[in-house]
């Protein structure tokens, strides 16, 4: 990359992990090829700061960088075997050299790219090998993958595009949690040392039905008036296909029904339940034989809810 990853990204060097992580994500929306196709200009932004997030948003890099041990590109530095100009904090200065524009993020899923920083083992990232010339794996590869609430929960498969051609099928396991990272290996930058990793993040689209509690979700069912006022069966949807559900007799607006173990999985792969808040819904447009019943229950049989 052509600059320091701090600057890249626009933050002080004190600035928190939590801070380093807003402004990639802003900036990464700002200038991701989606919101600007055909701006290169806009593409070689968006490599920098993916490049500089690689660096600084990773704990043990940074704190590596900020050591002087490697460079903004995450190539080792190495200051010879003793002091003078090339040992440590010699000539290179044990801080930043200039490097080609983040090779790490050559391949990064083009649909959005919001990943946080995952720390390697020994022997991997970029540099992990030791000595002059020694052989580095490629740099891990972090992309987002936005998956549907019922295939967090039954589990799929599904491709993900990367912005060099590449396609990739992603098994999204059952009962996958939202932010949880699926890491493919050797699906990553290429090397000296061989390929790194794709670290794929999950994230779970807002479900237009079902609210998400933790392992719970809630949803508002619509029931007629009869079926309210002297009970009965009705369909209600789940992620696993519609039941019948019974509706008590005399049900109101607000009260909650229980469909056990229909709901989300937590992270220990226990099922939760689905709850089903009624909602008496009149038929549209105007109904006399309704509105007559209406008048005369009013009549013979007044009362205020609201009283209650």
């Amino acid at each position: 990359m052509a600059g320091d990853p701090y600057a890249e990204l626009g933050v002080p060097r004190s600035a928190s992990q939590d801070e380093i992580r807003k402004a990639f994500r802003k900036l990464a929306k700002q200038y991701h090829p989606d919101a600007n196709p055909g701006d290169k200009s806009a593409e070689e932004r968006f490599k920098r700061v993916s490049g500089a997030f690689d660096i600084v948003g990773d704990e043990d890099k940074r704190r590596k960088f900020d050591r002087g041990e490697i460079d903004a590109d995450g190539r080792e530095q190495h200051g010879g075997f003793g002091g003078g100009p090339f040992g440590p904090g010699g000539a290179s200065g044990g801080r930043y050299r200039p490097g080609p524009g983040s090779p790490g993020f050559e391949g990064i899923d083009i649909n959005d790219i919001f990943g946080e920083a995952f720390g390697r083992g020994a022997g991997g990232g970029r540099g992990g090998g030791f000595g002059f010339g020694g052989s580095s794996k490629g740099a891990d590869l972090r992309a987002r993958l936005d998956v549907d609430l019922e295939d967090a929960i039954r589990g799929a498969k599904k491709r993900i595009a990367f912005s060099d051609g590449r396609t990739l099928d992603v098994n999204i396991p059952k009962g996958a949690q939202d932010g949880q990272t699926l890491r493919l290996k050797g699906q990553g930058a290429q090397g000296r040392g061989g390929a790194g990793d794709a670290l794929i993040e999950l994230a779970i689209r807002v479900h237009p039905l079902y609210r998400r509690e933790g392992a719970t979700l809630t949803m508002d069912l619509p029931i007629s008036a009869p079926d309210a006022i002297l009970g009965g069966k009705v369909e209600a949807p789940t992620p696993d296909g519609p039941v019948s559900l019974t509706v008590p007799r005399g049900s109101n607006s607000g009260a909650q029904l229980r469909l056990k173990g229909r709901g989300f999985i937590d992270a220990k792969g226990k099922r939760g339940d689905l709850m089903a808040r009624l909602v008496v819904t009149l038929p549209e447009g105007p109904d006399p034989e309704l509105e007559k019943f209406a008048e005369r229950w009013r009549k013979e049989r007044p009362y205020q809810p609201r009283r209650r």
